[in-house]
């Protein structure tokens, strides 16, 4: 019979966050394989936890995986944590449970802090639908289009920033969604966390004047949905013609066009493909 596979959240910043759960799991388990052993060795260590650590992170998965998977399909029991937080979630667990799923292998969860719902539920947006971006892609090319797709989502956003890295995040945010409500959640949990509730402008310019420190999960508010008359598809697509006519890129004109008419870009991408 095969062992579980259980997921257990980790504390995002302070301590008094770990579960009674989590420490029984993690006491439980045969091993435990960890974002960065060096890390989580702190945390087992505080709670006096004396079991097996492997390494399981996104360079070495693969691997790392081919070895666990046997020690599970073998009946052995593995706790998987990251280094802060749900493991699995924007983090390469999430392919060690899909192949543990294929495998059939059972898989517990032992839900914990999230740095994701935390800056959401402190932001002042919108929390009833939301989607979580993660980090931007980093290639010129990958970031544009992870951009573009982001222009028109009217749900709340939410990602994940590094501090030398964002400045640059929220340029680009300005300059491709236009200036939004968003509020900068920094060390969430931790002893000087602070969320910021301000617009996208504000903190270009705040962070064009100093540096910025910390960890930070943006919360951005989505792009405002169409008032008035709903145009039909055919009447759209006339609008992107007139676009195109102008000299604009199909991308470009059908964003155009969903802008004013309240059609779906990507349906009218793909009816002007026809």
């Amino acid at each position: 019979m095969s062992g579980t596979l259980y997921l257990v959240g980790t504390p995002i910043g302070n301590l008094g966050d770990f579960s009674p759960r989590a420490r029984e799991i993690l006491e439980s388990v045969d091993f435990i394989a960890a974002e960065d052993t060096r890390v989580t060795l702190k945390l087992l260590n505080h709670f006096e936890i004396k079991r097996p650590l492997v390494s399981y992170y996104e360079h070495n998965k693969l691997e790392s995986a081919a070895s666990i998977i046997p020690r599970l399909l073998g009946g052995e029991s593995c706790a998987l944590v990251t280094d802060a937080g749900m493991p699995a979630i924007s983090d390469p667990g999430e392919d060690l449970v899909r192949q543990c799923a294929e495998a059939g292998i059972p898989i517990a969860s032992v839900p914990g802090p999230s740095a994701v719902v935390t800056a959401l539920a402190m932001s002042g947006l919108p929390t009833q639908r939301f989607t979580m971006e993660g980090f931007l892609a980093v290639s010129g090319k990958s970031r544009r289009e992870h951009l573009e797709e982001l222009r028109d989502e009217k749900r709340t956003m939410v990602l994940y920033e590094a501090p030398h890295k964002l400045l640059d995040t929220l340029r680009d945010l300005l300059q491709t969604l236009g200036d939004r409500d968003v509020a900068r959640c920094r060390e969430p949990t931790k002893l000087h966390e602070e969320v910021w509730r301000t617009t996208l402008s504000a903190a270009v310019e705040k962070y064009s004047a100093e540096k910025p420190r910390g960890e930070f999960v943006l919360v951005i508010r989505g792009a405002p949905r169409q008032e008035g008359a709903r145009l039909t598809l055919e009447q759209a697509l006339t609008l992107v013609e007139r676009y195109r006519s102008e000299g604009k890129s199909l991308k470009e004109a059908c964003r155009m066009a969903a802008a004013d008419s309240g059609q779906s870009r990507n349906d009218l991408y793909h009816a002007a493909l026809l």
